[in-house]
């Protein structure tokens, strides 16, 4: 007996200092030069220094703690977006709302493949992928159908996955597949959209005649018309969203980061997206997703207001 009470202190006496030493790997924030550190055990909150005296952090519902200055807001970011997580655990469970698992993120639409969610505090604002890239779950970018699955291709490409397909009654609009996923096209000037052959050629032909008018505009809703990704013809600048260290977006090559769109009287209007991934820029969310060196940020949706990240100090 004395024994086995012998080993039990001696466990008893480990476990404490084990967790002395575990108490004292947290960093102070008021002795580094930055007056902020991560928490040492969750990577969604962190200590900044106030008044000589260091303060606990909550990252905004859905972000973990990425470093001062950088991240999405507040030095917290994406916890996909890099290791953040390593190691530690996060001390708060997802906050839901309509269309967002978290208050915070990115999310794939419920019904459609070439859509998708952010989510910022809770404000969901639809997201649309264009040039006939899908939305993927993986890596949270626009990228190639090929890439994507689950998803199926659209009826308009059934009889020819890379063809060209007549819009309605247009003379000059038509659809491309590429690869089963049709992108609205628009002949060059003064040609007409043949449906015998299934090109652009020079007019009259059965349906159309010589062109006297100018061409619609690609986005302006036609009876008909299919709900499916359309061309990149339009590319605006980015609009100014939450503070981003990050420089203006840049157009890049496909797989992209999801473009966003907002509702206008006439149609869906869509804007760049920046971000960055593996060389890509996602969008930055081309981002403004996150801060300096290339990470990437995400626009903020039309109307939401960014959140302090700070959460009432934890004691």
């Amino acid at each position: 007996m004395r024994q086995y009470g012998g080993q039990l202190v001696i466990v008893v006496t480990a476990i404490l200092a084990s967790a002395w030493c575990q108490k004292q790997v947290q960093e102070d924030p008021c002795k580094v030069k930055g007056r902020i550190v991560p928490d040492a055990t969750y990577c969604d909150r962190y200590w900044e220094c106030q008044d000589g005296q260091p303060e606990l952090y909550d990252c905004p519902n859905g972000l973990v703690y990425a470093g001062k200055n950088r991240g999405v807001t507040e030095g917290c970011d994406y916890p996909w977006r890099a290791n953040y997580c390593e190691g530690k655990t996060q001390a708060n469970g997802p906050i839901g709302r309509l269309h967002c698992d978290w208050l915070y993120g990115i999310f794939g639409h419920e019904t459609s493949c070439t859509r998708y969610w952010t989510c910022w505090n809770g404000t969901a604002t639809e997201q649309l992928c264009i040039g006939g890239l899908l939305y993927n779950e993986n890596t949270h970018s626009c990228d190639w159908p090929e890439n994507v699955d689950g998803c199926q291709k659209h009826p308009l490409c059934n009889d020819d996955a890379n063809g060209n397909v007549p819009l309605g009654k247009s003379c000059n609009r038509y659809w491309q597949c590429q690869g089963g996923y049709p992108r609205l096209q628009r002949c060059p000037a003064m040609l007409v959209f043949d449906k015998r052959t299934l090109r652009c050629v020079v007019p009259p032909t059965d349906e159309c005649e010589v062109p006297t008018t100018v061409p619609t505009p690609l986005d302006e809703e036609e009876d008909g018309r299919p709900n499916v990704p359309q061309g990149q013809h339009h590319q605006q600048q980015q609009q100014q969203g939450r503070p981003s260290s990050q420089g203006q977006a840049r157009p890049r090559p496909p797989p992209s980061r999801p473009q966003q769109f907002q509702p206008s009287p006439q149609d869906y209007q869509q804007q760049n997206f920046q971000a960055q991934r593996g060389g890509q820029d996602f969008g930055g969310v081309a981002e403004q997703r996150s801060s300096g060196g290339g990470e990437p940020h995400i626009n903020l949706p039309p109307g939401a207001i960014p959140l302090n990240a700070r959460n009432r100090p934890r004691n």
